[in-house]
């Protein structure tokens, strides 16, 4: 039985925490156990399973709200789930038996008049992939190219579009803007083969693989994600681990064949959206050729409105030249 704590060493208020004050004999998430009975738990599952990690995973989950997912959950009522729940979860992390619920299906209107699908998981996954990610994105962010931007620490948009005014004023007139889609189709073996690059441990590989497959509800209906990204999808709002899955996978995807197939031309990608810079128009068709073959060969296809040769005025370049 534990005393409820009013503040931690690190100062931070109760209702920021996993552990209400009403819950004085709740197995609180805070006091999760670093090592099993049965043998010791690897170091990456420790890190996981810390009290300060799990915390700062649940701040964040409070912090960015969102929808309930398909058990209705909301995130004022993780507390109170934490309060009766927390031991249980924290060994199901341990052990690799934490089986994750599927993603609810919503459909978002597009300003074109489509719509964009996404997934949104329950709360409680949302946690444990916000423990996974905030692990495992130490040992993958710094391996990222300098030319990538998105969902990174300290890294922004506006980081990758000042990249490319530079490369303009170096005197690179023709620019290729390239936007992904179809993460629906990305084959799961070939992104956990690129994930397991960076992560060795058997029972965090195992969780990701279990997020990967958790499939959709779609209404009342149950559809299984034996390929592509239901938790939120690759590259969009919702699922907590998305984002770091779909900058390795396009790391190795587009960053680093691009580095050793077209070295002479520079790039910049923020997330799914790159831009290549060309010296002239016949150059920018031969890459686009080149990288839509690329998108192919990994299960993904480049956007058909949003994918343009452009030409890039300026003081220096005053041509008349229509984007393709």
């Amino acid at each position: 039985m534990h005393r409820p704590q009013k503040t931690s060493k690190d100062d931070y208020p109760l209702e920021d925490k996993a552990e209400p004050e009403h819950t004085a004999e709740a197995c609180s998430i805070l006091h999760a156990e670093p090592r099993r009975r049965d043998g010791e738990c690897s170091e990456l599952i420790s890190e996981i399973i810390d009290r300060d990690n799990l915390n700062r995973a649940y701040k964040r989950v409070k912090k960015n709200k969102g929808k309930p997912g398909i058990d209705g959950m909301t995130v004022d009522k993780l507390p109170l789930f934490l309060a009766k729940e927390s031991r249980s979860l924290v060994l199901s992390i341990k052990d690799g038996t934490y089986e994750p619920q599927p993603v609810k299906r919503v459909e978002i209107p597009k300003p074109d008049g489509s719509k964009r699908k996404l997934g949104i998981p329950t709360v409680k996954d949302r946690l444990v992939q916000q423990a996974i990610l905030q692990v495992i994105e130490r040992w993958i962010n710094p391996h990222f190219s300098e030319h990538s931007f998105g969902f990174r620490p300290n890294l922004s948009r506006s980081r990758r579009n000042r990249k490319s005014k530079t490369v303009l004023r170096r005197g690179v007139p023709i620019r290729g803007r390239h936007r992904y889609e179809r993460f629906d189709t990305v084959n799961h073996d070939k992104l956990m083969y690129h994930v397991e690059e960076f992560i060795q441990d058997p029972v965090v590989l195992k969780l990701i693989r279990k997020f990967l497959r958790s499939g959709i509800m779609i209404g009342e209906k149950y559809e299984p994600s034996e390929i592509g990204t239901p938790q939120g999808g690759l590259c969009k709002v919702g699922g907590v681990i998305s984002p770091v899955l779909a900058n390795l996978f396009l790391h190795y995807a587009f960053d680093k064949w691009i580095a050793i197939n077209h070295p002479s031309n520079p790039f910049a990608r923020y997330a799914d959206d790159a831009v290549i810079h060309c010296k002239t128009e016949e150059e920018a068709k031969r890459v686009l050729k080149s990288l839509s073959e690329r998108m192919n060969e990994c299960k993904l296809e480049l956007h058909p409105s949003k994918t343009k040769i452009v030409y890039c005025k300026d003081a220096d370049r005053t041509e008349e030249k229509h984007s393709v």
